[in-house]
């Protein structure tokens, strides 16, 4: 039962059979490089559109729940340990790009959480969410999705407990600091309703369509490249064994990339089919999600350089541990 949803549900793989087949009635050859590549593009474009915009809508609607009032309500309830792991938890169910998840860390800040909450939550939210557990089910299994979340919700509490306990509060921008010691009035929770909340998850999930639809080609396009026309013994070699730098080279490329976890799959599938090892294929997976330059510009207008570049650190220390962990697990979960 649980093949047939890894493979026939998350997976669709009765989808690669039917594009295959439509393109051998089309009058193209079987054993074509071309034929190969263009079935892994349609079949991935339509899968992961597929799985984009129905995790979306679901997420966008538990999502609906937790406004950031509602949030930061949840979040005061905690104290140190509890509170950072709750930030990270709540990162999960955004489904943004490290982009989007500034703002509500800026509004968080605002609101006067911890530091080291905050900074759980910006490290988690993108890099780790339900949208990621599914996707990556689809593709490697249960076992390494779930690692994979576990691991980047560790990278999201040490962080921010890293941050917090430096007390660094005064290297957030002046103007967050200036609203911080503003007080407030508390705003009454406006009643949802269900079709509110459905409202809610459409537009989400249309918007965030628009937002990531091009990165999602360009991924599976890159990805269908490595699968079909790059050379196992490259990759091997590049990525594989015999460089054991290899997750430093993968955290390296990945990081000032702009993309978010479902153009980085397609990318990951094939490198990991290539050769590549898992531990590598994850880092860059997480150093694209988490870091970004565009993510990084965005940052520094809220915190100031030294909180920037430390940010900037545990972060990438943190991928390249996974990485490495990964590469050793490798064995076990594969």
């Amino acid at each position: 039962m649980w093949n047939f949803i890894q493979n026939q549900i998350l997976g669709m793989a009765w989808l690669k059979s039917c594009v295959s087949a439509l393109l051998l009635k089309l009058g193209m050859s079987e054993d074509s490089i071309w034929t190969h590549t263009i079935t892994f593009f349609v079949y991935d474009v339509i899968k992961i559109t597929i799985l984009l915009c129905v995790l979306i809508f679901i997420i966008s609607y538990i999502q609906s729940f937790f406004p950031p009032e509602r949030s930061k309500k949840i979040m005061g309830r905690f104290n140190g340990f509890g509170a950072r792991t709750i930030g990270a938890l709540l990162g999960t169910i955004t489904p943004f790009c490290s982009c989007s998840s500034i703002p509500i860390f800026i509004g968080f800040t605002t609101a006067g959480l911890p530091l080291g909450v905050t900074f759980s939550f910006l490290i988690s939210s993108p890099m780790v969410d339900l949208g990621s557990l599914v996707l990556l089910m689809s593709i490697f299994g249960w076992k390494i999705a779930v690692l994979y979340v576990i691991f980047g919700l560790v990278i999201a509490v040490i962080g921010g407990t890293v941050i917090e306990h430096l007390h660094m509060e005064n290297q957030i921008a002046d103007f967050i600091q200036k609203a911080r010691n503003m007080e407030m009035p508390e705003l009454p929770e406006m009643k949802t309703t269900i079709k509110d909340r459905l409202k809610i998850s459409w537009n989400s999930m249309c918007s965030t369509f628009r937002k990531v639809f091009l990165y999602i080609l360009i991924g599976v396009a890159i990805g269908a490249i490595i699968h079909n026309w790059i050379p196992e013994n490259w990759i091997i070699n590049s990525l594989g064994n015999k460089n054991p730098f290899g997750v430093i080279i993968a955290t390296i490329f990945g990081v000032p990339m702009y993309a978010d976890i479902f153009g980085c799959i397609p990318i990951a599938e094939s490198l990991l089919e290539k050769g590549a090892l898992l531990g590598v294929v994850l880092s860059f997976m997480m150093g694209v999600t988490t870091l970004s330059i565009p993510s990084i510009v965005m940052l520094s207008k809220a915190v100031k350089p030294k909180l920037l570049t430390l940010f900037m650190i545990i972060c990438v220390l943190g991928i390249v541990i996974v990485g490495y962990a990964f590469n050793i697990l490798q064995g076990i979960i594969l």
